[in-house]
C-alpha cells in the first residue's frame, strides 16, 4: 500500500510541475501533505514531519549555500572568475577542459560536502564553458558526476563513513578501495556520459550567457582583473581548510572526528566545519574581492544582496524537497521496503546494493538510503563472510541510484544548471544511475580480486 501511495505520490508531484506549471517549492508540499494522507499519517504529525523535514535540511544550508553564493558572486563581479577562466582555457585548450575540470572536481570533492562543491565550483566553471563558448553542461556534467562519485564511496563524507562505521569496515581499506570504485564511476559519467547525452537530448546543451542561481556574467578586460592566485585562493579557501582538517583527522583520528576534542584536534575540527569554514572564507572574499580591490562596503552589500536574491528560491524547493523526504520515512514507506526485500535470494552484495536503491527511489536520501540499508544486511554480511569494505562499497552505490523529484540534489541540479525538469531526469538522473551502475559492477570485480 505505502509504495503505491508513493508512486502516485511522484506521479502527482510530476504533473502539478510539468502539466499544470505550478510552482516547484508549493508542488512540492501540496504533495507531501497529500501523500501523507494517504499513508494514513495524523494531520499534526504531517505539520511536525513537513516542519522537520525543511529544518533539517536547510538549518546547515542557508549558510552554506547563501555563503557560498556570496562569495562565487564576489569573485565574478571583480572579475576573479575570469581570470581564472582565461587560464585555464589557455593551459588545458578546450579539448581539455572536461577531463581537468572532473579532475579538479575529484580532488575537491573528496574534502567538500556535494552541496558546498556545486556552489563553489559552479560559477568557475560555467565562467569557463562561456569564454571557451561552450555549453555549461558540457563542463558541468562532469563536475558533477566526480563530485557525487567521492560523496557515495569515499570516507570521510558524511554518507560511506557512517556505512563504514555500522559495519565496522576498516576506513582506510574503505577510502583506497573507494578511490579504486570512483574514479571508473566519474569518468563514465562525466565526460563521457555528456558527449552521449549531447546527442540525445541536445535542448541541455544550449550555450547560455546567464545562470539564475549566478546571475549574468561580467566582461573584463583581462589586465583589470585580479591575479590568477588571489582568485583560486578565495574561490577554493574553503576547500583548502577543509582538505587540511580532513588531512589531520585521517593521520591522527583514523579519519573520524574526535567525540571530545581539545588543543589541535578542536582546531582542526572546527576547519572542517562547513558553517564556520564559510564565514571565515565570506569574510575573506570581502577582503580579497572587496576592500583589496578598492570597493567601498555599499558596492560589496550590492553584490551580496543580488547572490542571496539568486538562491532565494533554490533554498526553497530544497526545503520542499526535504518535507516530501520526511513524510516519507514518517509515514512508513522505509518500513514497507524492509519487508519487502528481506526474503530475496541474491549475492550479499548485489542485495545490498538493491536493497539501497529501492530505498534511495523511494526516500530521496542517500544518507538515509545508505544507513537503512546498512541495518538491514548487517545479519546477512555477518553470515556470508562478505568484505565489510565491500559492502560499504556496494551500499554506497545503491544510494546514488536514480535522483529524482523527492531527492534535494535533484532540484539543486536543476536550478544551478537552469534546466526543466524533464531536461534534469534525462541528464541528472541517468548521471547518478550510471554512477550507481558503474559502482556496482566495480564492487563485484573487486570482489573477484580481493575477496
Amino acid at each position: 500500500m505505502q509504495i503505491a501511495i508513493l508512486i502516485l505520490g511522484i506521479l502527482l508531484l510530476l504533473f502539478l510541475i510539468v502539466k499544470l506549471k505550478l510552482n516547484t517549492f508549493v508542488s512540492l508540499i501540496v504533495t507531501a501533505i497529500l501523500v501523507a494522507l494517504g499513508l494514513g499519517m495524523n494531520p499534526v504529525q504531517i505539520g511536525n514531519s513537513i516542519k522537520n523535514g525543511i529544518g533539517s535540511a536547510l538549518g546547515e544550508l542557508v549558510i552554506i549555500f547563501g555563503f557560498g553564493a556570496v562569495i562565487g558572486r564576489l569573485v565574478s563581479d571583480a572579475g576573479g572568475s575570469y581570470r581564472i577562466a582565461q587560464t585555464l582555457i589557455g593551459k588545458f585548450g578546450r579539448k581539455r577542459l572536461q577531463w581537468a575540470i572532473a579532475a579538479a572536481s575529484f580532488i575537491i570533492g573528496m574534502s567538500l560536502f556535494f552541496e558546498v562543491g556545486l556552489v563553489l565550483l559552479t560559477p568557475i566553471v560555467f565562467a569557463i564553458a562561456l569564454e571557451a563558448k561552450i555549453p555549461f553542461s558540457y563542463l558541468g556534467i562532469p563536475m558533477a558526476a566526480a563530485l557525487s562519485a567521492t560523496q557515495g564511496f569515499l570516507p570521510p563524507q558524511p554518507a560511506p563513513t557512517a556505512v563504514a562505521a555500522t559495519l565496522n569496515a576498516n576506513m582506510g581499506k574503505t577510502l583506497l578501495l573507494g578511490i579504486i570504485v570512483a574514479i571508473p564511476c566519474a569518468i563514465i559519467a562525466g565526460p563521457l556520459f555528456s558527449k552521449l547525452a549531447r546527442k540525445y537530448i541536445p535542448d541541455a546543451f544550449t550555450v547560455k550567457h546567464s545562470l539564475p542561481a549566478i546571475g549574468k556574467m561580467h566582461h573584463f578586460k583581462l589586465d583589470e582583473t585580479p591575479k590568477f592566485g588571489i582568485s583560486a585562493l578565495t574561490s577554493l579557501f574553503p576547500v583548502i581548510f577543509m582538505a587540511i582538517a580532513t588531512i589531520y583527522q585521517m593521520i591522527f583520528n583514523g579519519g573520524e572526528a574526535p567525540k571530545d576534542p581539545h588543543g589541535l584536534d578542536a582546531l582542526f575540527t572546527a576547519l572542517g566545519n562547513p558553517i564556520l569554514v564559510m564565514v571565515i572564507s565570506l569574510l575573506f572574499a570581502i577582503w580579497s574581492m572587496g576592500f583589496h580591490r578598492g570597493k567601498t562596503m555599499s558596492d560589496i552589500s550590492q553584490t551580496i544582496k543580488k547572490a542571496v536574491n539568486s538562491i532565494a528560491m533554490l533554498l526553497f524547493i530544497i526545503g520542499g524537497g526535504a518535507a516530501f523526504k520526511q513524510v516519507l520515512i514518517d509515514g512508513g514507506v522505509g518500513t514497507a521496503i524492509q519487508h519487502l526485500v528481506m526474503h530475496a535470494n541474491l549475492s550479499p552484495l548485489i542485495l545490498g546494493w538493491m536493497i539501497a536503491v529501492i530505498l534511495r527511489v523511494s526516500l530521496g536520501s542517500a544518507m538515509v538510503s545508505g544507513m537503512t540499508a546498512a541495518g538491514l544486511v548487517t545479519p546477512i554480511m555477518h553470515a556470508s563472510s562478505v568484505d565489510p569494505v565491500l559492502m560499504v562499497l556496494a551500499i554506497g552505490a545503491g544510494s546514488l541510484a536514480a535522483s529524482h523529484v523527492n531527492d534535494t540534489g535533484f532540484w539543486m541540479f536543476q536550478e544551478y544548471f537552469d534546466l526543466t525538469v524533464g531536461q534534469t531526469l534525462k541528464t541528472w538522473t541517468v548521471l547518478e544511475t550510471v554512477i550507481s551502475v558503474v559502482g556496482l559492477l566495480m564492487v563485484l570485480l573487486l570482489n573477484v580480486i580481493v575477496g
